[in-house]
């Protein structure tokens, strides 16, 4: 019996070198990796993929805590998937999105449906950068105005506006793309910029520090504040009480749009199938893209309201995609609905995070003077390492490359050594496996990142 096949359908066995050989040499050959130096890396070829796992060609096995890149909710090769891709190439591949399509149609229908009340349509992408370059333009026109407003401490893409509204290092070296982009301050408890010392004052202050930055910027020449409603890489940063709320209170007073940027907090991320719908609050757009089909196949969009598609009703949006909801993917989000249904994945997302995963988090946290801070939602969590809980200075430096990146290096590799496949940034371990995650195998995951905060722990100052 084979372990894997290869691209031309030979079935292959773990720990044939040939196999594995011809990968990387393809790879270093012809593959432009993205966020990397090309000769300073050396991507792991893999083999298989199948529910919470994936396999090297040697044959080690990975217990994937990271969903791939927080995409993967519904795990490696589910059959539903699958079987809606195959079902779907059968009869119609592809169709360009000027025309009507089953699929297309049925998944916007599913989405608004899901979405916030006042939602009206679905404006299909590729992917989660060009949503939010799409939600922009689409705040723009709406408004008239220029400027938008987002949190350092974010992620929204790679593409021009993206970058330019993303508010950590990423952005750094691509310069100013977008220059109607201006950047505040994000609530952050346990790092707060403001001083505070609960989270009513966090709150509070933040939402202080956001309109006094609308009135320094000009409220009528401001289109949109754009936020990640749970932020994701940058730390699962869960807003306090009240502050969502309040952002949706200023910028009613001042007429500005809101972006709820969901795309890796949506679809169950969360426990609920859009994050905002826990914190109390509506959005004006939307934008969302990995959860919604699992990145079967590339698929992103923007949820509208009626307001804003209103705008468009008599005048013709000026943006489109060759594969603006293309059929396979929406096939696969349409799938993704009906396997949420039959599978009760919020039910469980929703029953493994406060019942398995928030109560070992304290006893982690309890137990590791290396881990300053816990937090998160649903199958969302961070642990905040440092070298000194009393300071909070962080386990390595912002930003840190090279030696002064060791410490973290070092948890990771021990993670890795015991199966665990981690998502890690800068100074946090971050828990975000896929939904469909057994709690046997929540539990082991979290036993390897208990074993592996030891190696925190070695570099306690005190």
């Amino acid at each position: 019996m084979s372990d894997f096949t290869d691209l031309n359908g030979a079935e292959h066995s773990f720990g044939e070198s040939e196999a594995q050989r011809e990968v990387r040499a393809n790879d270093r050959q012809y593959v432009f990796h993205s966020w990397s130096a090309q000769d300073a890396i050396n991507p792991l070829p893999i083999a298989k993929g199948e529910g919470v796992r994936f396999w090297d060609y040697d044959g080690t096995e990975y217990l994937d805590f990271s969903s791939q890149l927080v995409n993967l909710n519904l795990g490696h090769q589910h059959p539903g998937l699958v079987a809606a891709i195959q079902e779907q190439a059968g009869r119609l591949a592809t169709i360009q999105p000027a025309m009507a399509n089953d699929v297309r149609g049925e998944l916007a229908k599913r989405i608004v449906e899901h979405s916030f009340e006042g939602a009206r349509s679905v404006f299909f992408t590729n992917g989660g950068a060009d949503a939010n370059e799409y939600a922009v333009r689409m705040a723009r026109h709406h408004t008239g105005r220029q400027k938008v407003l987002a949190r350092y401490r974010s992620y929204h893409g790679s593409t021009a506006t993206a970058i330019t509204l993303t508010g950590e290092p990423r952005r750094w070296a691509n310069g100013t793309l977008d220059a109607g982009v201006v950047h505040f301050q994000g609530p952050y408890l346990y790092r707060s910029a403001f001083y505070a010392e609960t989270p009513e004052q966090e709150t509070e202050r933040a939402l202080a520090h956001l309109e006094q930055t609308i009135q320094l910027e000009g409220p009528n020449t401001i289109a949109a504040i754009i936020l990640e409603t749970v932020t994701g890489t940058n730390g699962v940063l869960v807003p306090p009480p009240g502050y969502l709320p309040g952002v949706r209170a200023l910028a009613d007073k001042y007429g500005i749009v809101i972006i709820a940027d969901e795309v890796m907090v949506g679809f169950g991320r969360t426990g609920e199938w859009f994050a905002y719908q826990g914190f109390d609050l509506r959005p004006d757009l939307v934008t969302f893209a990995k959860g919604v089909n699992s990145g079967y196949v590339p698929l992103g969009g923007v949820v509208i309201s009626e307001e804003i598609h209103q705008t468009f009703a008599k005048t013709p949006f000026p943006g489109g995609l060759t594969y603006s909801g293309h059929p396979l993917a929406c096939a696969t989000g349409v799938a993704t609905f009906d396997i949420f249904e039959e599978e009760r994945i919020l039910e469980r997302v929703n029953d493994l995070g406060s019942r398995v995963v928030e109560p070992r988090l304290r006893e982690l946290a309890a137990k590791h003077p290396s881990v300053g801070e816990f937090r998160g939602k649903g199958l969302f969590w961070s642990l905040e390492l440092v070298v000194d809980p009393e300071t909070r200075e962080p386990l390595v430096p912002f930003n840190a490359t090279g030696e002064a990146a060791a410490p973290m290096n070092a948890v990771v590799a021990a993670c890795k050594a015991a199966g665990l496949w981690p998502f890690v940034h800068f100074n946090r371990l971050q828990i975000a496996p896929p939904l469909i995650i057994s709690e046997e195998d929540l539990v082991a995951g979290l036993d390897i990142i208990d074993a592996a905060l030891d190696v925190a722990d070695g570099y306690v100052t005190k």
